[in-house]
């Protein structure tokens, strides 16, 4: 099959390895124009993009894609379908229906539930014990196209955003190389639009910790909330960012942020709803990602201080 893909992040570049595995024809690579990364700004490729050119296959990075010349640039490809896994831009309708198969894409979510930019992160906030990846035929909407394929997965306890991706990133390629192996046959099914949920994309507002939480709720933010927009605090005026946590009982729990103990290994917090949380891995602002007891051991931070 001639396939024109569209992806950016590692989870896209998994798909994208399995239809060259699978013998598929690419016609051309669409990803996100490079962007500077890091402190020294460097220019960083999409994982996509690493893997289109260690294929030798064609990468296009359009800035806009909502053109006539943009559009009619898609067409030349004349492929049989187009394939989107986390592109990273809403398409214009003249993409959709540039080829005979239309756009197929592969969501990371059991659609309807969790329509949107970051469904993966909102599962895990939300409490959710189960996920998976549904390929579906694309309209103008929002993840509102007719679904093709599903499949379920578990969501791990303890399992953060980053390792659950992991797992899907797998999940979707497969999904995806059935998807298209059986396209003729497969009848798209509409989603009922009655049990849709959103997840909207990340801002860095939705990682500050709002210590009246309780702690279970807390630590799925941590969870969730990671690579971004991480979950984060303040103490002693500097930016706290949460890695590692996890709800304990205590018996009696003082006004929420409070740090009821900073020693050893144990750094707990006090959490809403006469709860507590038990952080295991933080980072300073400045400094490297460490443990509970060389974060103590190096800021010795004071018993009975307020974060936030």
């Amino acid at each position: 099959m001639k396939i024109v893909f569209m992806g950016t992040p590692a989870a896209a570049a998994r798909s994208l390895e399995r239809l060259i595995a699978d013998g598929h024809e690419i016609a051309a690579v669409y990803t996100q124009p490079d962007r500077p990364s890091g402190r020294g700004n460097k220019i960083v490729f999409s994982p996509v993009k690493e893997v289109a050119i260690a294929n030798g296959l064609h990468v296009m990075q359009p800035t806009k894609v909502k053109t006539a010349e943009a559009a009619e640039e898609f067409r030349a490809f004349n492929a049989d379908v187009a394939v989107v896994v986390a592109y990273g831009r809403i398409l214009p309708e003249a993409f959709l229906n540039a080829f005979p198969g239309g756009a197929v894409n592969v969501h990371f979510s059991l659609l309807p539930k969790y329509r949107g930019a970051a469904p993966v992160n909102w599962a895990i906030v939300n409490g959710e014990i189960e996920t998976g990846v549904t390929t579906m035929m694309m309209d103008t909407g929002l993840d509102t196209g007719p679904m093709l394929l599903q499949e379920k997965t578990a969501i791990g306890e303890g399992e953060s955003s980053i390792e659950l991706m992991e797992g899907l990133a797998e999940l979707g390629a497969n999904i995806l190389a059935r998807t298209l192996s059986d396209i003729e046959t497969t009848v798209p099914r509409p989603q009922d639009d009655s049990l849709a949920t959103f997840a909207p994309i990340l801002s860095k507002a939705d990682g500050l910790i709002d210590w009246t939480l309780s702690a279970v709720r807390l630590a799925r933010r941590v969870r969730g909330f990671q690579p971004f927009p991480t979950a984060y605090t303040f103490i002693g005026g500097k930016r706290l960012t949460i890695w590692n946590a996890e709800p304990i009982e205590l018996e009696h729990v003082p006004a929420a942020g409070t740090l009821i103990e900073s020693h050893g290994d144990s750094f707990v917090v006090a959490c809403g709803e006469n709860t507590a949380i038990k952080i295991n891995e933080l980072q300073i602002e400045g400094k490297r990602r460490v443990n509970a007891r060389d974060f103590n051991n190096g800021i010795k931070p004071e018993t009975g201080s307020v974060l936030g």
